[in-house]
């Protein structure tokens, strides 16, 4: 789907790695490290360094760019414990992951192609949102050219999604020392912001790991410093970015990798797009969580439908209309107790069902079920049939009210 190539990237690499990409010098505090045979290992708390080892094991050609990877990987970290909140803040997660390798003049189409892609994430989800261009701060890395021309590029991409400049908000100086970033703010049944997706440029990753591509055009041919790559969600303070350069600049690292950073001719440096949809996908679920109230829309709810037989002989019916459900693709259950059906009713509509299909001896005989949803409203008897289409067109359509 829209060009990605799903990979799995290992959950504990070598610490060598995270030295290489600067995790190790800047972030092992919130990272768990633990010995293997004399030598240092960690779970991963991010996949970018993961990506750039599949995309460096071989030679590239610029042909083969934009090289979009994507990845629900499993990331730990070491957060405190006070930090910690319900699925908002875990040190397990899932994150909807990407890493868009491309060429200089391929951003602006690869990051109006990750806006579309959140347009429609979040329309279908029924959430608003809000964009902000983050822009080069005080302390940046790389090369302040190329810098400009990604802004350049960032700006370009927004004013062609929403129209002109009054569609988004800039933040001056907010960016990432590694590169600007598009922040999305989505918003909530209460109007309440959360930070969820996010689209960055990364310049200095493809340093540090010595990513290249042959031939083709590109204004970028690597020349800067080398940088610390940070976790799509949850970015350094300002103050933590400040320190690791203040670091880099303390121990000469930045002119060393400078130095390091010679291409051969014929070769350039690819630009990193991270790109996140949802984020932390507990937080998501948190944040849908309250947005919907606890009534998930039937397209993405795993209750979508219970079958409650009048009495104990129509248990085999409701467990035919379950199957016939179930291999049309729905999660349907079946309330086989001995309680009564006024009972069972109210309980499929406090555990949220969407809909609660009665079945009886008329509906056995004529091969239907009697449809009502969790709020009590009342769609009468359709055939299985009817309500196999039914059910198709509410999660084709993105149903909400249902």
């Amino acid at each position: 789907m829209r060009g990605y190539t799903e990979v799995i990237s290992p959950n504990i690499f070598n610490l060598d790695l995270w030295h290489t990409s600067g995790h190790a010098e800047h972030y092992k505090k919130n990272m768990f490290v633990f010995d293997i045979e004399g030598s240092e290992f960690a779970m991963k708390p991010m996949n970018c360094p993961g990506h750039c080892l599949i995309f460096g094991q071989r030679v590239r050609s610029h042909r083969e760019l934009p090289i979009r990877m994507a990845e629900f990987g499993v990331l730990h970290r070491n957060e405190i414990s006070g930090a910690l909140a319900g699925l908002t803040r875990v040190r397990r997660f899932v994150q909807d992951d990407s890493h868009i390798f491309c060429t200089e003049e391929q951003v602006k189409a690869e990051v109006l192609d990750c806006l579309d892609f959140m347009k429609f994430v979040y329309g279908a989800l029924g959430m608003t949102y809000r964009l902000e261009l983050s822009t080069r701060p005080e302390k940046a890395l790389g090369d302040m050219a190329l810098w400009d021309v990604a802004e350049e590029q960032l700006r370009a991409a927004l004013n062609e999604f929403t129209g002109g400049p009054e569609g988004w908000k800039l933040n001056p100086g907010d960016g990432a020392f590694y590169g600007p970033k598009i922040d999305i703010k989505v918003f909530d049944a209460l109007e309440r912001p959360h930070q969820c997706a996010t689209i960055q440029l990364d310049f200095q990753l493809p340093i540090r790991f010595k990513l290249k591509y042959q031939g083709g055009q590109s204004g970028h041919h690597g020349e800067g410093e080398g940088g610390r790559a940070t976790p799509v969600m949850e970015m350094p303070s300002a103050e933590e970015a400040a320190a690791a350069t203040a670091a880099l600049d303390a121990t000469g690292e930045g002119e060393k990798k400078e130095a390091e950073d010679v291409l051969d001719p014929g070769y350039h440096r690819p630009i990193i797009v991270h790109r996140a949809m949802l984020g932390s996908v507990e937080r998501m679920v948190a944040v849908l969580t309250e947005h919907f109230g606890g009534k998930w829309p039937f397209w993405l709810s795993p209750r979508q439908a219970i079958v409650v037989p009048v009495g104990q002989n129509h248990i085999p019916y409701a467990q035919s209309v379950r199957a016939a459900l179930h291999d049309a693709g729905f999660f349907v259950d079946v309330n086989d107790s001995t309680k009564t059906l006024n009972k069972k009713i109210r309980e499929g509509q406090l555990a949220q069902y969407n809909f609660i299909l009665v079945v009886g001896s008329a509906e056995e005989e004529g091969g239907t079920v009697n449809i009502r949803t969790r709020d009590n409203k009342v769609h009468g008897t359709k055939s299985v049939a009817e309500t196999v289409e039914m059910f198709k067109t509410y999660e084709k359509e993105y149903t909400r009210e249902v």
